[in-house]
C-alpha cells in the first residue's frame, strides 16, 4: 500500500471530497492527507522491519515496504538455497563415512561387525531423511 492508495481511501471513507470551499482550504487538506498517508505507510514499515528483525533477517536500506518484502524475498531465496547446498554437502559426508566403514571392515583395519552397524546406522539416517 502506497500514499496514493492511502490517501483514495481516505477519500472514499468520507474524509476529503475533493471539492474545498477555498483553494487554500484544499491545499491545507491536501498535505494533511499526506501527512496522515506517511504516517500510516511508515507505521506498516515499521511492522515489517520489526517482524523481520525479530526473526533474524536484515532489513537493509528498505525505505518502503514493497523494499522490505523484496530484501525479505531476497534472503528466504538465499537461506533456502544454502540449507540445500549444506544438506547436500553433509548427506555426501555420510555418504563417504558408510565407504570408510565398508572399506575398514573389508581390510581388517576395524572387525566386520562393529564397522558394518556404523554403516548400518548412517545408513538408516540417510533413509529417514529421505522419508521426511
Amino acid at each position: 500500500m502506497n500514499r496514493e492508495d492511502i490517501i483514495r481511501m481516505a477519500r472514499e471513507a468520507g474524509l476529503y471530497s475533493g471539492s474545498p470551499r477555498t483553494p487554500s482550504t484544499g491545499r491545507i487538506i491536501e498535505k494533511r492527507l499526506e501527512a496522515f498517508a506517511a504516517l500510516v505507510a511508515a507505521a506498516e514499515r515499521n511492522k515489517l522491519a520489526q517482524w523481520m528483525i525479530d526473526r533474524g533477517y536484515a532489513t537493509g536500506h528498505g525505505d518502503t515496504t514493497e523494499d522490505l518484502l523484496q530484501e525479505l524475498e531476497w534472503q528466504i531465496a538465499e537461506n533456502w538455497t544454502r540449507g540445500m547446498v549444506n544438506g547436500v554437502e553433509a548427506e555426501r559426508e555420510q555418504w563417504r563415512e558408510v565407504e570408510m566403514y565398508l572399506i575398514a571392515a573389508s581390510d581388517g583395519s576395524m572387525s566386520a561387525n562393529n564397522s558394518k552397524n556404523l554403516a548400518g546406522e548412517l545408513l538408516a539416517e540417510i533413509r529417514a531423511r529421505g522419508q521426511a
